[in-house]
């Protein structure tokens, strides 16, 4: 599960903003000040920042500048309502990595946030498993499993969508000859091979349940 660390005072905007990014799957700590920011860095490892510019006690230009100073090269991205060409210049300068203007579409938030996370995680990691997209690798333990093709493709969707139900349909759509008693094959497998806690939603789907 993706780590992201928000600074954000506008106390609406924060929750609402953490409530969208835990329905996708994220991990979200939130600070409501520079302040609170540091000291969370400090504290826990994160994959993303996602940093208002204009906070009590400090900017987030500022406090990222002081982050890549420090050697933190966390992938790190702007929310901000100003639009002048010379912040937008400073934030690129202290080391982000993109940034979206206030007020923004939420849809096109995700998209952004999802492209980062991409570049700058090859892997997607549950537990004690990852999932090396770019290579086509699982392991488990940090050793590589020979897992086929369907397996690959249905694990790679529930890891994906750790914590929400997944439709019987969007399984069907990566395999060769779906029907529900291959799904339910797989599923097994997959349960057997990497001690994965999936539920079965009935005359639904499934749901690998978060960490």
């Amino acid at each position: 599960m993706y780590k992201i660390l928000l600074l954000e005072d506008d106390e609406m905007l924060s929750q609402t903003l953490k409530s969208l990014l835990e329905d996708e799957g994220y991990e979200v700590s939130l600070a409501k000040d520079a302040n609170e920011a540091i000291d969370l860095s400090y504290d826990k490892k994160f994959d993303l920042y996602l940093f208002d510019i204009n906070v009590p006690f400090g900017n987030g230009i500022d406090l990222l500048y002081d982050l890549r100073e420090a050697g933190d090269k966390t992938p790190a991205f702007f929310i901000t309502a100003l639009k002048d060409i010379k912040t937008v210049s400073k934030g690129f300068d202290a080391g982000c990595d993109d940034y979206i203007k206030k007020p923004f579409d939420m849809d096109e938030l995700l998209i952004r946030i999802e492209a980062i996370l991409k570049k700058y995680n090859p892997y997607l990691k549950y537990g004690d498993i990852e999932y090396s997209v770019d290579e086509d690798i699982v392991l488990k333990d940090s050793k590589e499993l020979e897992l086929g093709e369907v397996s690959k493709n249905v694990l790679l969707l529930l890891l994906k969508n750790a914590g929400k139900i997944i439709h019987k349909d969007d399984f069907f759509g990566v395999m060769q000859k779906p029907s529900d008693t291959a799904l339910r094959v797989q599923i097994n497998k997959l349960k057997k091979e990497l001690d994965l806690d999936i539920k079965n939603i009935r005359c639904v789907g499934y749901k690998l349940e978060k960490l």
